[in-house]
Parts: C-alpha cells; sequence; structure tokens
C-alpha cells in the first residue's frame, strides 16, 4: 500500500487528535481509505463511450463517403469502434482523474458510507463509556469525506454541522493535501464540540494512531 501521510504528518495529526479529544471529550479516530469500491463498472462504461463517438465518426465518414462501404471498409470500421473502446477503458484502471469522470457522485457516496460503517462496527468504535467515539474518514479515489458519530454527539453534530466540517475539507481533499483536510476536520469538530467546563480530562479509549487502509 502507498504511503499516504509522511511520519512528519503522522505525528502531527495524532498529537492534534490528542488536543482535539482534550477539548472536546469526545474518541475521535481518523481513516485513509486508497479507495472503498472497485467500481467495476466504470471501464465499461468508458469503453461504451469510446464505442459511441467511434461508431458516430464512422458513420459520418460513411454517409459522406458512400465508395467507403466495402467489406474491407466495414472491417476496418468495426475495428476503429472496437480499438477505440479499449483505447477509452484502459486509462481508467491506471488514472484515478479520468476514472472518476465516470462515477456517479450517489454511487461514490454510497460505497464510502458503508466502507466507513463497516469500519466503525469492525473497530468498534461504539465501545466508549459514553458513546463518544467519532469516526472522521477521507477515501481518496473518490475524493469523498464521512463523518460518523456515535449517539452521544446527536445533540451537537447534526446533519447541517457536519455538512460545514466536510465542505470546509473537501477544497484540500481535492487538491491533494490528505493531512490539511484531516487538520481542518479536527479543527471544525474541536470548535463544534468544545467543552464549556474543563474537569479532569476523560481517559483515552481509543487509539490515537491513523487508521490507513487500501480498501477494496
Amino acid at each position: 500500500m502507498k504511503r499516504i501521510l509522511t511520519n512528519k504528518e503522522r505525528n502531527l495529526l495524532e498529537k492534534r487528535i490528542a488536543e482535539a479529544e482534550k477539548a472536546t471529550g469526545a474518541q475521535i479516530i481518523l481513516a485513509i481509505i486508497e479507495r472503498s469500491d472497485s467500481y467495476a463498472e466504470i471501464p465499461w462504461k468508458a469503453f461504451a463511450l469510446g464505442v459511441s463517438v467511434a461508431s458516430l465518426l464512422v458513420f459520418i465518414v460513411d454517409f459522406l463517403w458512400s465508395a467507403w462501404c466495402s467489406p474491407i471498409a466495414v472491417l476496418i470500421s468495426v475495428a476503429i469502434v472496437l480499438i477505440a473502446g479499449i483505447a477509452a477503458a484502459v486509462p481508467t484502471l491506471w488514472l484515478p482523474g479520468f476514472a472518476r469522470v465516470f462515477l456517479a457522485a450517489d454511487r461514490a457516496e454510497t460505497e464510502v458510507r458503508q466502507y466507513a460503517e463497516s469500519l466503525f462496527l469492525a473497530r468498534e468504535l461504539f465501545a466508549t463509556r459514553r458513546r463518544m467515539g467519532i469516526l472522521l474518514l477521507v477515501s481518496l479515489f473518490e475524493h469523498q469525506i464521512i463523518l460518523l458519530p456515535d449517539k452521544g454527539h446527536n445533540r451537537k453534530l447534526n446533519l447541517q454541522a457536519m455538512t460545514k466540517i466536510i465542505d470546509q475539507m473537501r477544497p484540500a481533499l481535492v487538491s491533494g493535501q490528505v493531512a490539511r483536510a484531516l487538520e481542518v476536520g479536527l479543527a471544525g469538530l474541536e470548535e463544534r464540540l468544545a467543552l464549556k467546563r474543563r474537569g479532569k480530562p476523560r481517559k483515552n479509549e481509543l487509539s490515537n494512531e491513523i487508521i490507513q487502509e487500501k480498501g477494496a
């Protein structure tokens, strides 16, 4: 799995997690996922687009030059159409930015949310004394951010508040500044959940180590 954060970035983020937890009483987990699904349909969508465009061009040529319609010309046309489809599909396997063109936003959000919910359960982030766990997950391929708070935060972390934090993070994530995006997210959580009175610091019930997974 490729390295997303430098050691310096990781250490700084883990320090910021501890500071945010002290200020809010929350138990915050950061997660970086390379991609939340394989999206097998993406190469086929690209192939279909390539075939459609090539077919249109072949039709135009055939319409303008009727002499083009010979057995050999037909075989050449079929080959051109297939090659165009393959040429459009192959880059989606290696170029994430090109592949995202064929990924519907609602599909991406659904897959990333499902991955986040599964991770929340698998890592038992619900196992805190006052149900104060929070998962802040970024999925790199999809450029999606999911904020999953446990029910102890229901009052302060409503949909509007979470959307605001995510919107603040998104520009940094889209530009490839993953560490910066997570810093912004932590700052947003700290601002939203800051305790009015600070008593004795709560015990750290969940590890501050940043989760990084390859995903699907």
